[in-house]
């Protein structure tokens, strides 16, 4: 009987539902996805020599469906945690508007649409690259470190900070110092990321039994995380400034949002053991988006002002 039940439950997974376009769209973590591509964005427009538009606007799309993919497996596999998690339960999944099995199957194939589109279109180390993202995200981190360790923000983030260097794969063919930079930028952001959210969200971690840091630690260890990873991030990026590929502009701008990020990240040390509001670590969630979008977006508006001065200049 019981076995019964459990293939009518897995066939389950398997039938058609009623979602819509927009619940598909929702699977792809279309934030996420965002900051994605403007990071492999970034990436690509830093690297040295000039790329053909069209190749560029396709390394692009296909690094965009790439992390859609990664996103809806990601959905797909953690539907039961999503469930009981406030910040997740109203997902196309959990809200049974897209079935398991349809999120699988539109995951893989949008995995092999995007790997397939940058080898063939582009050239084959930005697509294995892709491919190495796709699987880090969907089997690395999501089936395993996201429930195993409470170091998992920290070995998985480097899914997050591969896209500028994938990016710079497409432009050059090449993987350069400047965007193994670019990619450290983002691999040290992450944590104290990701748990300034994990303070503010602890219940539901506990809830959902994922050992992030604050559930496992303790919140005091968890601030004094924080405030070490904002001391390595302040002058990891400042190393564009400092290594030549980024200008003075960029320089005084990144030196200015590090010392913003130990300020907020120091609030949060000093939170008292007694705030249940958890204002310091929500102000440092918001600001810690706000640094990384800052410093690649001006990193972005330099290279593109160099590049037209130097047409102009030919």
């Amino acid at each position: 009987m019981a076995l019964i039940e459990n293939q009518i439950a897995e066939e389950s997974d398997f039938r058609l539902s009623e979602a819509t376009a927009g619940d598909y769209l929702a699977l792809l973590k279309p934030r996420v996805m965002s900051l994605v591509v403007f990071t492999a964005l970034v990436g690509l427009v830093v690297a040295p020599g000039t790329v053909n538009p069209i190749i560029a606007t396709v390394a692009i799309l296909a690094i965009a469906v790439g992390a859609g993919a990664s996103g809806a497996l990601n959905m797909w596999y953690d539907a039961d945690i999503d469930a009981v998690m406030s910040r997740t339960a109203k997902r196309p999944i959990p809200s049974d508007r897209v079935t398991r099995g349809e999120a699988l199957a539109f995951g893989m194939i949008l995995s092999f649409l995007s790997v397939m589109t940058m080898g063939v279109l582009v050239n084959w180390l930005s697509a294995a690259l892709l491919a190495f993202t796709i699987f880090f995200y969907a089997v690395v981190y999501t089936m395993w470190l996201k429930r195993s360790t409470p170091q998992n923000i920290v070995i998985g983030g480097a899914a997050g900070a591969f896209p500028p260097m994938i990016g710079w794969a497409a432009a050059t063919n090449s993987i350069g110092f400047e965007s193994l930079v670019l990619f450290l930028i983002i691999f040290l952001w992450t944590p104290p990321h990701f748990w300034a959210l994990a303070l503010f969200k602890s219940g539901d971690y506990e809830l959902a039994g994922i050992p992030m840091l604050p559930n496992v630690a303790g919140e005091r260890s968890t601030r004094r995380h924080i405030f070490g990873y904002a001391l390595l991030v302040a002058p990891v990026g400042v190393l564009p400034f400092v290594l030549g590929f980024a200008g003075p502009v960029y320089g005084v701008v990144s030196a200015v949002l590090g010392a913003l990020f130990i300020w907020y990240a120091w609030k949060v040390l000093c939170m008292p053991d007694s705030d249940r509001r958890m204002q310091p670590a929500k102000s440092l969630f918001r600001f810690s988006l706000i640094y990384l979008a800052a410093v690649f977006a001006v990193l972005l508006i330099e290279s593109l002002a160099v590049n037209i001065l130097a047409g102009w200049g030919a």
